[in-house]
């Protein structure tokens, strides 16, 4: 009590400081909180002392804050150890074949709440090989290399941002000398803590481990590359066609954003609502703005499946846009007298467009294909021939309804 009456006192002389005043004034109404509780607590004891009867449970000089907390952690084991089906102890008792057995079995959800239970419990749920799995059933379709590399990128940079945060942090500093030099005079000062300045919790903490990448993702949190079908809500601009860019999770809709890479005068496109079967992974690693290097043109015939690049002029990003091997003219489409994969021209057909549109047809060289088209018309670039059925189903899947223009 007379601790707490002398630390009150020695803050009202810090708070005469103008730079301390702001920190002072809520420490100040923290302290007379405390000095009330003490107060309240003191009376009780001379009621009891006089013999007047009090009541059973009287309110402590002092909030055990490590009491409950330390509590709250043992109700929140003995709940996950409850739907295991035991007691922490006996689930940790058990083999350790049976443990794993145990947790290849939970969804990520429950396996993240077993990481909660006791620091055995979070490395073995930690562990790479558990979420590998997880890993590869949710995200896999729409993660490639390029988000590998994007994640390893983004775990540098977070590294790199908390090594600055931690150099930047010794501001407060001042804060966390007078509250240490004022705790010697109360005890009541050591549990208290400054605020942060963002006043939200930081999130889990990013390592290298697949658990931390799955998180990240279904967080939203992270940005990955990945091609969208159909882009921006499927504008007949870009009907057939799949193109780049960063996408983000929402897991309350169960969708991702998308955002789109700058061009010409046109700034960040954005896009909400992305279903999950407008999503892909990259099929190859070639740049938006890069020409594919084509390795198919010799093997092309026609009937074939073909996905090739197409920008509207120099300055615009490639899009990935579907098409088929055409017949030449001067071929009647006999396959039994067909030549048409023995000529240096190859016919690649738009079907999705009208008869007679500019979009409908165009013609490459094979031994010696490069960017080829103009202004008015666009350029087309390399080429990637299709060789899965899925690919394939996926394109037929994406047909307009009604014939473009």
């Amino acid at each position: 009590m007379f601790a707490l009456l002398a630390a009150f006192v020695v803050a009202c002389l810090l708070f005469l400081s103008k730079p301390c005043a702001r920190d002072m004034r809520l420490f100040l109404a923290s302290l007379f909180q405390q000095l009330a509780l003490s107060l309240l607590g003191f009376l009780a004891g001379l009621r009891l002392l006089g013999g007047v009867a009090a009541a059973p449970e009287t309110m402590p000089l002092m909030p055990s804050f490590k009491r409950k907390r330390a509590a709250a952690m043992v109700g929140n084991a003995e709940e996950v150890a409850a739907a295991a089906g035991g007691e922490p102890s006996v689930l940790l008792d058990l083999p350790e074949l049976a443990i794993d057995c145990i947790l290849e079995r939970l969804p990520p959800a429950e396996l993240r709440s077993m990481a909660a239970v006791c620091r055995s419990m979070r490395e073995r749920c930690r562990s790479d090989h558990l979420w590998e799995r997880h890993m590869s059933d949710k995200w896999g379709r729409v993660l490639g290399r390029a988000a590998r590399d994007e994640w390893r990128a983004h775990l540098a940079s977070a590294s790199q941002s908390g090594a600055a945060g931690s150099a930047s942090g010794c501001g407060g500093g001042k804060r966390r000398r007078w509250l240490a030099a004022l705790s010697c005079v109360c005890p009541v000062v050591s549990w208290m803590r400054p605020r942060a300045d963002s006043g939200k919790s930081s999130g889990p903490v990013l390592d290298d481990s697949i658990m931390s990448w799955y998180l990240s993702m279904e967080s939203g949190k992270f940005w990955f590359p990945a091609q969208v079908y159909n882009r921006e809500h499927g504008h007949v601009g870009f009907m057939m066609s799949c193109y780049d860019a960063e996408l983000s999770y929402d897991y309350h809709s169960d969708t991702f954003r998308a955002r789109y890479p700058p061009h010409g005068r046109r700034t960040v496109v954005l896009e909400d609502g992305v279903q999950w079967d407008r999503v892909r992974a990259p099929p190859v690693d070639t740049l938006a703005h890069d020409l594919h290097a084509s390795d198919c043109l010799h093997e092309l015939r026609p009937g074939d499946h073909i996905e090739i690049q197409w920008r509207r002029n120099k300055e615009f990003p490639y899009g990935w846009w579907y098409g088929v091997v055409g017949h030449l003219e001067s071929c009647d489409g006999n396959e039994h007298f067909c030549r048409c994969h023995l000529s240096d021209t190859v016919v690649l057909e738009f079907n999705q467009y009208t008869p007679g549109s500019r979009w409908r047809q165009a013609l490459v060289n094979r031994k010696d294909h490069r960017e080829e088209g103009n202004e008015g018309d666009g350029f087309y670039g390399g080429i990637r021939k299709l060789h899965s059925k899925n690919d394939i189903s996926k394109w037929r899947q994406l047909w307009p309804t009604d014939i473009l223009e």
